[in-house]
């Protein structure tokens, strides 16, 4: 039975904001997974890097669920580029945590994202106990998908994630696509590759009042309101609305009168370079009237958010999973996407949304064109969302993921 996990998140803390910075679904999956381990008796300990002098060794997140802040380089918060060489630091000071207890303390190491994956092996081969790994992303899949101006991943990272690949007992993907990545692309053992579909939080992120919602933020009770919510860098496409929402007011200014693009998060990545780059392409584009720019939002607005919306559109080159997608559905409104990656899993196409093969403006242009003047469409596909959400519940995601980390201690193939 499983009794305590060491989970690793290296670059990002559970205790970020998402949506800005490097935060985003994975500090979701950290948090939601760790609460409801918890919540079945399993305690988890998150080890991060500290980004203050100010934070405490350790945070108690929820009931049973501890976020250690091991110093590892100076405190502040690093690119990833720079965080390589502070792995070593990393490491160190987590041995030392796991030396204050007795042995055996933890039965399994959960490692997020190629720059735990080197101090997790080193921790779980010293504390004699299976390393899990979960990518979340995956570097030669990011390459292959790059947006236009957008920096390729280094070889560094590659090399990192063959090695994790290499050492890992137990390799979670987030959908099947991810685990044939894994297997074709990094030569993964398939026996050793394991799919456990994240989740959403249905209490949470349910249907509501979308015009109280919409009083809520300010938002016109009679508009059509497109909705982006991540952080703001190439990858995720932010640029592909804005884009698509002109060509649609060039087809037909009368939609300028009810038009409202909301855009929700902060830069990150590449965008950092240039935070600034996307209002300036909507003044260029003579839409700044209609874009409406918010910083990152916690979880409960979010959910107001999503139910103000009529569509939220996730236009990524790459997703592994796509929660914001899920997320949107299970507040009954429809996501328009782009066909990649997780989403394709995330989204039912012709049922709670539509997925567009490509990236050009122009097709998503004629979707959300064609959504703003048939709301019973809108209203069909909306219905279709929420049950299509209903299957993605978190407690689902941590009964698959109990039962990889209990493959992986008793060292047997997953069925």
């Amino acid at each position: 039975m499983i009794k305590r996990v060491a989970t690793l998140s290296v670059h990002t803390s559970p205790l970020d904001q998402p949506g800005t910075g490097d935060a985003g679904g994975m500090n979701v999956y950290i948090v939601e997974t760790a609460k409801r381990l918890a919540e079945r008796g399993v305690e988890v300990d998150i080890f991060t890097r500290a980004t203050s002098r100010a934070l405490p060794p350790k945070v108690e997140l929820a009931p049973g669920v501890m976020v250690r802040n091991i110093q590892a380089g100076p405190f502040e918060e690093l690119d990833k580029s720079e965080l390589p060489a502070e792995l070593c630091s990393f490491t160190s000071g987590l041995l030392r945590v796991e030396a204050s207890h007795e042995p055996g303390h933890y039965d399994v190491v959960h490692s997020h994202y190629w720059l735990s994956g080197q101090p997790g092996w080193v921790a779980a081969h010293r504390w004699g106990v299976p390393l899990v790994h979960s990518m979340h992303t995956l570097a030669k899949v990011k390459n292959a998908n790059l947006a236009v101006g957008d920096k390729p991943e280094p070889v560094l990272r590659v090399a990192g994630e063959e090695q994790v690949v290499a050492d890992a007992h137990k390799l979670i993907a987030n959908t099947a696509d991810e685990a044939r990545e894994l297997v074709d692309m990094y030569g993964a053992d398939p026996g050793r590759v394991e799919t456990v579909v994240p989740g959403v939080n249905l209490r949470l992120f349910r249907p509501g009042d979308k015009q109280a919602a919409r009083r809520r933020l300010d938002l016109p009770a009679g508009a059509f309101v497109l909705l982006f919510v991540g952080r703001i860098q190439p990858l995720k496409a932010p640029d592909i609305l804005v884009r698509a929402a002109a060509r649609m007011l060039d087809h037909d200014p009368a939609l300028r009168s009810r038009l409202v693009v909301a855009i929700v998060g902060g830069p990150s990545g590449s965008g950092r370079e240039r935070p600034e780059e996307l209002q300036k392409l909507a003044a260029r584009l003579g839409i700044a009237d209609v874009v409406r720019f918010e910083p990152p939002a916690p979880q409960e607005e979010l959910a107001r958010w999503y139910t103000a919306a009529d569509v939220t559109v996730v236009p990524s080159h790459n997703e592994s999973f796509g929660l914001v997608a899920v997320e949107s559905q299970a507040c009954g409104t429809p996501v328009v996407a782009s066909a990649v990656g997780g989403l394709r899993t995330a989204v039912g196409h012709g049922v709670s949304g539509v997925l567009i093969d490509g990236h050009d403006p122009r097709d998503y242009a004629a979707v959300l064109g064609r959504l703003a003047h048939e709301p019973h469409l809108l209203e069909r596909y909306g219905a279709g969302a929420v049950r299509h959400a209903g299957v993605f519940g978190w407690s689902s995601t941590v009964d698959r993921l109990l039962e990889v980390y209990n493959c992986a201690v008793y060292n047997r193939v997953c069925v």
